[in-house]
């Protein structure tokens, strides 16, 4: 990506302002047909958003060393992404920035191309650039690769540490869902799970599951264009690890109630519950709930769907939202881009979780 392309991205962000270079009219003087200062770009510091940045003491301190992990996606500017990695980078003490960039499938392949490049540490990737990033990378994680989506892009480094331009894609969403459940105490190896979803979280968080020790997965979707993807992420499950994995009809609401009261874990992995559709649930009411199931939901706004309200009417005590997963798959991310973990707790109060 040009200079430029990296300066426009820095100032819609907020961490430094342009001013167009004019150039002098003639002067009378040697200096005839010169530059003079004021026509040099100008980094003005002392914009609004920068006076906020240094009283919420979230000023980025960029360096002649500071490194870069891009974001790419289209479109993106909604994103709190480097909110979170920029707030760990600096907790960590790391000389590190993540800026975000619109990339789409049509300068995919130069973008990823501008990480070996620019030496950058990596790049977070998603929509909609999940599904086809792998044609640009030299390697791919077993779990990225089984559902067929990478969210992270890591250029490796040599055993001196520096980067050599081999990228590796990951897949994040999946490891950040289980890490959520870890860290409210949930042992969750051996465990039955329904999940609702054949879309990329869905996929990732049954792959991961499937490797990292659940049992039996239900999987329930609607007869849509998505239902044989979830077929084939059951054949896939089935064929590559020890968990049995079966493909549902949402529509089958006996069944999926059955399935429920039979399992130990439910998760809804669709976009049921966030606008425009967060006055609707999957589930047609509280009776489809034990109380011992332990509840969780990928959607974080808002932070308690219909679907979790339901939940704790029908008394489960453990009933989770979608910010945990957030967080972790931010998290795990950046320890591959680093080495380095970043205290839960101090990410959990910055962010409000």
């Amino acid at each position: 990506m040009e200079g430029r392309a990296i300066l426009n991205v820095l100032e819609s962000q907020g961490y430094l302002h342009l001013e167009p270079l004019e150039q002098v009219s003639t002067l009378s003087s040697p200096t005839k047909n010169c530059i003079s200062s004021a026509a040099l770009p100008l980094f003005q510091t002392e914009t609004a958003q920068h006076e906020k940045r240094k009283e919420e003491n979230i000023m980025p301190n960029i360096t002649g060393h500071t490194e870069l992990v891009g974001l790419m996606a289209y479109p993106i500017r909604h994103t709190q992404s480097p909110t979170t990695h920029n707030l760990a980078y600096d907790k960590n003490g790391d000389d590190v920035i993540q800026l975000a960039f619109e990339v789409d499938n049509d300068s995919l392949k130069d973008a990823v191309q501008s990480i070996r490049a620019l030496k950058m540490l990596g790049s977070n990737i998603s929509m909609p650039n999940k599904t086809v990033v792998h044609k640009y990378l030299d390697e791919v994680d077993e779990a990225a690769k089984l559902c067929g989506a990478i969210n992270t892009v890591v250029n490796l480094r040599d055993k001196n540490g520096q980067v050599t331009g081999k990228l590796k894609g990951y897949n994040t969403d999946g490891m950040g869902y289980w890490q959520a459940l870890t860290e409210e105490g949930i042992d969750f190896k051996g465990m039955k799970m329904v999940l609702i979803g054949t879309g990329g979280a869905a996929t990732a968080i049954a792959v991961r599951g499937a490797l990292d020790g659940i049992a039996e997965i239900e999987i329930f979707n609607i007869k849509d264009k998505f239902y044989s993807r979830g077929e084939e992420i059951v054949d896939l499950i089935n064929k590559n690890t020890n968990c049995k994995a079966t493909m549902n009809d949402l529509a089958d609401k006996d069944l999926l109630k059955e399935k429920m009261y039979a399992a130990d874990l439910f998760c809804d992995a669709t976009g049921v519950g966030m606008h425009p559709l967060e006055d609707l649930s999957n589930i047609p009411d509280p009776s489809f709930f034990k109380k011992d199931l332990i509840v969780t939901d990928t959607v974080y706004a808002p932070r308690e769907t219909v679907m979790m309200k339901q939940a704790k009417e029908a008394g489960c005590e453990k009933v989770f939202n979608g910010m945990g997963m957030m967080l972790f798959q931010a998290l795990i991310a950046i320890k591959l881009y680093t080495g380095k973990d970043t205290p839960v707790d101090y990410m959990k109060e910055k962010l409000g979780i």
